[in-house]
């Protein structure tokens, strides 16, 4: 396998990719001196922490350097396609064994040195993707230290990870990088790039570096330079301007499901029509519609999940690219729908009850008697059909969740 830092048949961002603190650009409350991981580093303390910030801010750079700096193996996982085996898979792998990731061989340490009895590090990215029962499945691993976990996310982590999962990694902010730190990745490609360009680049990245390589290494590799007129047309590329597992994947769908929900048509089928000429899955797009309809449109109008589901179904059996009238056809329908969002927020608010205080007792009343010893000790004692009394365990009797 080969380092991270060979050059051969990568992408200019991983071709430059900084292998050590000294390299890393920006983030100067993080990496600078006497700050909190540049201190971790130095003194090789080992625990778990979530990087949370924008695209191409250096989450997955951070995570490497530290793992190489403690001399530890680093597994790399997507929480997107990753599961509860990938998991237990790294937890009982012996040490030593070599190779990178693919979803195929996504549980292969990154060698940085094939020592025995190094800690076993997991860089899982988007763990806000991760949903509750994997992360409480993750969570021993992690608290009993016999895995130490950097996690990476766009998201809020407060909102994302559960609590005791959180409550055991510290959370380290990132921001986008300023135009000095573009400035400076900029010189690193050793690519011609004049101020009206990188101004022009500057505005298109949004602090995003990945982002902004990724447009150099189009103009450069489709025209021979970098230059505004160049970038322009490299972006008008369909292969460049939408990657189906990269974040333009992810901030269209974004944009898709925001605009329905803000009742804007025409922009959420703008959307559509970006992702249907990108050749995005149909079913993925439709899936996202039928989510939408229970969790925006809701109680407004019940027919909308008929709707979404009869567009899902269509899109199985039609396929491209008749299919994507069906699309278009639910797309105006939600997005023209009243919407009331009770019935997902009463779901939220119960769920955060359930996680808080556990299984409370169920009321006696609410319990099928059975046995004759169950009758005795007052199961379904005083049940009536159409009963006022709140039926919510005793500590809960006073909440309400669908307002």
């Amino acid at each position: 396998m080969e380092p991270f830092d060979s050059t051969q048949g990568k992408p200019l961002a991983a071709r430059i990719r900084p292998q050590t603190l000294a390299d890393v650009v920006g983030q100067e409350h993080l990496v600078g001196a006497g700050k909190p991981v540049r201190v971790a580093i130095e003194k090789k303390h080992l625990f778990s922490f979530i990087l949370w910030g924008p695209p191409g801010t250096g989450k997955t750079t951070i995570a490497r350097i530290y793992a190489r700096a403690l001399d530890a193996e680093l597994f790399e996982l997507s929480a997107v396609s990753a599961g509860k085996d990938d998991i237990r898979n790294i937890v009982s792998r012996e040490q030593g064994a070599g190779g990178r990731k693919s979803k195929k061989d996504s549980l292969q340490p990154t060698p940085y040195n094939l020592l025995p009895a190094r800690p076993k590090v997991l860089f899982l990215d988007e763990i806000h993707r991760f949903n509750k029962a994997q992360q409480d499945f993750l969570l021993p691993y992690v608290e009993s230290g016999e895995l130490t976990l950097i996690g990476a996310t766009t998201e809020n982590p407060s909102f994302e990870v559960i609590a005791p999962l959180l409550s055991r990694c510290r959370v380290f902010v990132l921001e986008p990088l300023s135009e000095e730190a573009l400035r400076a990745i900029v010189k690193k490609t050793k690519l011609t790039v004049d101020k009206k360009a990188f101004d022009w680049l500057l505005g298109y990245s949004n602090g995003d570096a990945r982002k902004l390589l990724g447009i150099i290494e189009g103009a450069q590799s489709l025209y021979g330079k970098v230059n505004v007129e160049t970038l322009a047309a490299a972006l008008e590329s369909p292969h460049l301007r939408y990657d189906k597992k990269g974040e333009e994947h992810y901030d269209t769908i974004s944009a898709f499901i925001k605009s329905m929900r803000a009742s804007q048509a025409d922009a959420a089928l703008y959307y559509l029509a970006r992702m249907v000429e990108a050749g995005e899955d149909p079913l993925f797009i439709a899936r996202r519609m039928v989510v939408f309809a229970s969790e925006d449109v809701g109680l407004a109008q019940p027919t909308a999940l008929v709707v979404a589901n009869a567009v899902f179904r269509a899109c199985e059996t039609i396929g491209y690219p008749e299919c994507a009238i069906n699309l278009a056809h639910g797309v105006a329908y939600l997005a023209q729908a009243k919407k009331n969002r009770s019935a997902y927020d009463a779901l939220r608010a119960a769920q955060a009850d359930v996680h808080a205080l556990g299984n409370l007792p169920v009321p006696k009343k609410l319990r099928n008697p059975v046995t004759k010893l169950m009758k005795e000790q007052g199961y379904g004692e005083k049940y009536e059909k159409y009963d006022k009394e709140s039926y919510l365990p005793e500590k809960l009797k006073k909440k309400r969740y669908l307002e």
